[in-house]
């Protein structure tokens, strides 16, 4: 990973464009190719972001302040800096992946064991599917036999969608699983969580815990 801190404007032209003025800010390269900016006062969420694939060229005609962040759509993420405070790369080697609590650890075995109330004609490929950003939580394959991943969390909200959406785009290089859609199941899922799946093509679904257990109707609400 890639950490520098630098007085920079962004500019990001795509389906829409957006300007962040110049000011301080943190800029994070990591080894999946991924580049995002942050600010102090933002907790976790980056103020702009391009997800891989993407390359990064340092220096456009000849002016080495300028990055420029490229995806596969074309879409273009540009960083002008005015002055490097800090510039360090670090290895960080394979994470091992989030330990799951124990609910979601257990909506996972049990949608697993009747992975046919996600659809009839469902079938089970694996539970923690290995790829090199950590395990999707199932992989499966529908009536249609297209290969599915599934993303279990308690309680769903937009940051499970982008772990989700990460996971889709390493999934989709692989021409043996192509085309992987996704599902994103939990408990309860937020309102914004929804919207931001609808828009990438992800469905939905609201787990029941008891339901699962057979203790009620077994049907998921598939939305």
């Amino acid at each position: 990973m890639r950490l520098v801190i630098a007085r920079c404007s962004v500019d990001y032209a795509g389906r829409l464009t957006a300007h962040l003025p110049s000011a301080p800010r943190l800029i994070l390269v990591k080894a999946d190719g991924s580049v995002s900016i942050h600010a102090d006062d933002r907790a976790y969420k980056p103020l702009n972001w391009m997800s891989p694939p993407c390359t990064l060229k340092e220096g456009v005609d000849g002016e080495a302040g300028v990055w420029t962040v490229v995806n596969k759509a074309g879409e273009k993420l540009i960083i002008t800096m005015e002055e490097i405070l800090h510039d360090s790369s670090h290895e960080l080697g394979v994470d091992p992946g989030l330990i799951k609590d124990g609910v979601e650890a257990h909506l996972q075995e049990l949608l697993a064991d009747r992975i046919e109330t996600l659809g009839d004609g469902y079938t089970l490929i694996r539970r923690e599917y290995p790829t090199a950003i950590g395990p999707v939580d199932i992989l499966c394959r529908d009536a249609d036999g297209a290969t599915v991943a599934v993303e279990i969390k308690r309680r769903g909200e937009i940051d499970g969608v982008e772990q989700l959406t990460r996971y889709l785009e390493l999934l989709n290089r692989d021409p043996h699983l192509a085309p992987v859609k996704g599902i994103f199941a939990a408990q309860e899922i937020k309102p914004q969580a929804r919207v931001l799946a609808t828009d990438r093509g992800i469905d939905c679904a609201v787990l029941d815990y008891d339901a699962l257990r057979g203790i009620e109707d077994d049907k998921l609400r598939l939305f």
